[in-house]
């Protein structure tokens, strides 16, 4: 069985319509582990507190499972777990209250451990409590917080592993979940150079295979047997036009992302400012070099020890002037609004020294609305008296040349942009 998954693997990392290119090496996949992190502390605060409510649609955990659901196809569907299910009573975690206590409790305890003892321990203590439709689907959210030590799971993850191992795990059961959590450390240290520390990857390979993407190899060694399924293999590997335009689109998709970064730090120089490049960008090709070129190369030294230095230098572009942040955009082509808007929370309130003027939301002319939702989301309630605003790209490119020309300061931009107000919550009547 080693030896078909050492074949297996070459072949599945080289495919450009796989997870471990489409979706594992996606730049922004690392990018959203931090914006989910916050989210799921939010989840729990808002239970202890009591204010989490009684329905899925609207929470804290929405918002949230939503983020990861939109981490491309691997977790597509994870919100079906979560959802209220009235004539179920599914999951037990809206209505009864210390069902959703011991949720929050579990979400915390994962949060602040880091040993694989500490978190199986927790998922233990939250199967003892035999929760009514609350399974392993909530693996996906401690991904997040410790990729290096729990895998995701789903139904193709898992018809994966039953197929290549010969395991008969089922859904649902937290018990088989550990057991099949067991077998992919194992299998992952075995193939490690192959793979990654980060779980994510096998459990990519799991899916392509649970999905029908690959065939499983045999479980025996018959020659014939093995002849079969490499030809299946080498069949696979050949790029159909689909998976080359689905490859296409989604190289599409980073080339668009940078080249709006692109046009913010060309602009950002011309109206007076010194541009830094969010850290995980720096390196992309744009306009024949670097994308980072002319840019800062280091943040100034008060901002890069102050609290939240590691969210501001994940920003995707920053208008500084001198010492001070006087501009931070986000660039939203089809990812996560959530994490963004996330990203420029965590910038506005980071440090109480730094009063940020400009907050930007920079998106496809259409996503307006989308963008005006997540900001009212309750989670993002404080940032209306911040001002964040919408930039669209149609605007953005019609204008960028003539703002550079004629433009000084931060004055063009915030013309051309939207106000994204937020209301408040509402006045009590004395």
């Amino acid at each position: 069985m080693h030896a078909f998954i050492e074949t297996l693997l070459p072949h599945w990392r080289q495919d450009a319509g796989a997870t471990y290119q489409t979706w594992f090496l996606w730049p922004e996949r690392v990018k959203n582990f931090r914006s989910i992190r916050r989210g799921i502390q939010a989840v729990v605060q808002e239970i202890e507190a009591d204010t989490f409510g009684n329905a899925y649609r609207g929470s804290s955990l929405e918002t949230v499972v939503k983020s990861v659901a939109e981490q491309r196809q691997v977790f597509r569907g994870a919100d079906h777990a979560f959802l209220w299910k009235p004539k179920l009573r599914i999951p037990d975690i809206y209505e009864d209250r210390d069902n959703q206590l011991a949720f929050g409790r579990f979400l915390h305890g994962c949060s602040c451990c880091s040993t694989p003892e500490a978190v199986v321990s927790a998922i233990h203590t939250l199967d003892g409590r035999g929760i009514r439709g609350l399974g392993p689907a909530a693996a996906n959210l401690l991904y997040f917080l410790h990729p290096t030590l729990v895998p995701p799971s789903n139904t193709a993850m898992v018809q994966g592993y039953n197929a290549l191992t010969g395991a008969r795990v089922k859904l649902g059961s937290w018990t088989a979940y550990l057991a099949m959590r067991e077998g992919i450390l194992r299998m992952n240290e075995r193939h490690r150079r192959l793979l990654s520390n980060d779980l994510g990857a096998i459990g990519g390979l799991l899916f392509d295979i649970g999905s029908g993407r690959y065939p499983a190899p045999p479980q025996d060694a018959d020659a014939a047997t093995r002849t079969a399924w490499e030809a299946d293999l080498a069949q696979v590997r050949a790029q159909t036009a689909q998976q080359r335009r689905r490859a296409e689109a989604a190289q599409e998709e980073d080339r668009t992302h940078t080249e709006v970064q692109g046009w913010l730090r060309d602009l950002g120089r011309a109206l007076g400012f010194e541009v830094w490049i969010a850290s995980n960008d720096r390196s992309r090709p744009y306009a024949g070099g670097r994308l980072a070129d002319g840019c800062l190369a280091e943040l100034p030294e008060a901002l890069g020890l102050a609290q939240g230095a590691d969210t501001v230098r994940l920003i995707d572009v920053l208008w500084l002037d001198g010492h001070r942040i006087a501009a931070g955009f986000e660039v939203e082509h089809t990812t996560s609004i959530y994490s963004g808007i996330l990203r420029l929370q965590d910038l506005a309130h980071g440090d109480p020294s730094q009063a940020v003027q400009g907050l930007f939301v920079v998106a496809p002319d259409g996503r307006e609305d989308e963008v005006r939702a997540q900001l009212n989301r309750p989670a993002f309630r404080g940032l209306g008296r911040l001002r964040p605003r919408y930039l669209a790209y149609g605007d953005l490119a019609t204008h960028r040349k003539a703002m550079a020309r004629f433009g000084e300061g931060l004055r063009p931009i915030e013309v051309l942009a939207r106000d994204l107000v937020v209301p408040g919550p509402p006045s009590q009547a004395g």
